[in-house]
């Protein structure tokens, strides 16, 4: 079973995205994570614009849960875990759809599993590894579970607003996985 079966096996919203890469599944795998792959400018600039109401809030004196914090990114998920060299998963549960994003903390995936939606948002993202061809495909796909009616209702328009700002950022991760699959491993000769 997948991990995000495991995690999210009912889910109200989904998307998925994927690029061959002409690399092991293994080494594939392996970047997905580095922070030079996730850490993209324009993800930064996106989640910056969607946060700068938040934080000029706070700046004019008035109420900002972000103002001292810093910006949302990949640190904000619980990492769930990897199944070998097929799947890494990773967690998020809250409010989305709040300037603040309204996270709930989750120490680790027991916690993630056991946590009761009702209220939030429950949210897994996950990278899988299939063999293709002589390469890799690589597939990115996001699951939501929103706990009750209400959540669903709150939660809906934010996922059409966000959904193509997000399929725009998951493709170009797929593409920095590409690009940093084909480098050389910094432990490789030159």
């Amino acid at each position: 079973m997948e991990l995000i079966d495991r995690y999210l096996p009912h889910y109200q919203f989904a998307e998925a995205h994927s690029r061959y890469i002409p690399a092991s599944s293994a080494r594939v795998l392996d970047v997905v994570g580095r922070p030079d792959v996730v850490d993209d400018p324009v993800a930064r600039g996106l989640i910056a614009l969607r946060e700068m109401p938040n934080r000029l809030a706070g700046r004019l004196g008035f109420a900002s849960n972000l103002q001292h914090r810093p910006s949302f990114g990949l640190d904000n998920f619980t990492f769930l875990g990897r199944d070998g060299n097929h799947e890494i998963a990773y967690g998020l549960a809250g409010r989305f759809w709040q300037s603040d994003y309204g996270l709930v903390p989750v120490a680790d995936a027991p916690a993630f599993a056991a946590l009761e939606s009702s209220g939030i948002a429950k949210l897994v993202m996950n990278f899988t590894v299939e063999a293709e061809g002589s390469g890799t495909r690589l597939t990115t796909r996001t699951r939501v579970w929103c706990g009750d009616d209400a959540t669903r209702r709150s939660f809906r328009p934010y996922w059409l607003l966000i959904r193509p700002a997000s399929g725009w950022i998951r493709r170009r991760l797929l593409k920095r996985a590409h690009d940093a699959a084909l480098q050389p491993s910094p432990t490789s000769p030159a």
